[in-house]
């Protein structure tokens, strides 16, 4: 025998056992030997599982991960531009107040509805739900505006 050690596959496993059976004249008993010889030649395939893979075949290389690395961002080309397409819901909150449907059924033109917030205190401004600044409302060319005076960061704006 050689030192390299034979793999054995499914197929060899059951010749030899139906070779085994067919010796033993139909009694259904294995010798020995042969399953010796079985135990070894698994104990051999899988102690060859560890070992390094020999040559492959031609035209077969093996695989290797390759570093991923991110690249830098790319300050110069950044800008505005990169948002342009991207929808946002703003929303300029001037107060709050509680009201029971009853009363809101009875809401008509002209009625007044009382706030939370005095005139002149900061009105919220809310982008896709979030807090994110407070600022005061003017009045620019007949058309109501908001100049932020407050941007709200990090933690804060959860409250």
């Amino acid at each position: 025998m050689s030192d390299t050690p034979e793999v054995t596959g499914q197929s060899d496993v059951q010749r030899v056992l139906a070779e085994a059976q067919s010796t033993e004249a139909g009694t259904g008993a294995i010798d020995q030997g042969s399953i010796d010889a079985l135990l070894n030649q698994a104990q051999s395939a899988l102690a060859s599982i560890d070992e390094p893979a020999s040559a492959l075949p031609a035209g077969v290389t093996p695989f290797e991960f390759k570093d991923l690395q991110g690249a830098a961002a790319a300050n110069e080309t950044a800008s505005l531009d990169l948002l342009r397409d991207v929808q946002l819901d703003l929303k300029i909150e001037l107060g709050r107040t509680q009201m029971h449907l009853e009363d809101v059924l009875r809401l008509k033109q002209g009625a007044v509805v009382t706030l939370d917030k005095l005139a002149g205190d900061p009105v919220d401004i809310y982008a896709n739900g979030r807090l994110i600044a407070r600022g005061e409302v003017l009045v620019l060319n007949d058309n109501f505006c908001v100049r932020v005076a407050e941007l709200i960061a990090g933690d804060d704006a959860a409250a």
